[in-house]
């Protein structure tokens, strides 16, 4: 499997009031940062496409902000402040995991999100104690094992069937280190 790449708004606690009620609202006191696809925490950066993105994003699936070259991300959010650049495997087996081995991107774990509405089920929904409790996520609103991803993606979906953002994808989320940006 390829990983894909796309550019996302840092959530952390520089986001002052937000960050502040965010925490109070979730519960996640042990969080430093956010790092997720969740489109209301971590919007976007790519914003509107432009005719050169056709090139490079994946055209498939509603996934036209995700793209197949990590440079050109960069590229496209250059200037922009508090950008993430993340690369991103959809659904991924433990195999296809050590496949990506660009040395620029630390791995963070994987996320739980739902593909029609981008709300991760892990730090966006106020918790599914049956699935997952908050101290199965890392300090950054992941789980960091696969083992324990795939656990709770079965347990979402059985013990919340009613549940839409219980139907998730798991995404394996790998985020690139400062000053490693390509230009």
């Amino acid at each position: 499997m390829t990983a894909v790449f796309t550019a996302v708004q840092r959530f952390d606690p520089d986001d002052g009031d937000r960050w502040r009620d965010y925490i109070h609202w979730s519960g996640l006191t042990h969080l430093r940062e956010v790092v997720s696809l969740d489109f209301l925490l971590c919007p976007n950066c790519i914003g509107d496409l432009v005719p050169e993105d056709w090139e490079y994003n994946v055209q498939e699936d509603f996934r036209l902000h995700l793209f197949r070259d990590a440079g050109y991300v960069c590229h496209r959010t250059q200037g922009k402040d508090r950008v993430q650049i993340l690369a991103l495997m959809q659904n991924p087996t433990e195999d296809d995991l050590s496949t990506f081995t660009d040395s620029r991107f630390q791995f963070c774990g994987f996320d739980l999100v739902e593909l029609q509405t981008g709300i991760s089920a892990l730090v966006n929904c106020g918790g599914f104690d049956k699935a997952f409790l908050a101290i199965d996520l890392s300090d950054c609103g992941l789980l960091p094992e696969f083992s324990k991803a795939s656990e709770v993606q079965k347990r979402l979906r059985s013990e919340y069937p009613e549940e839409p953002h219980a139907n998730c994808d798991m995404w394996a989320i790998w985020k690139m280190g400062a000053g490693h940006e390509v230009t």
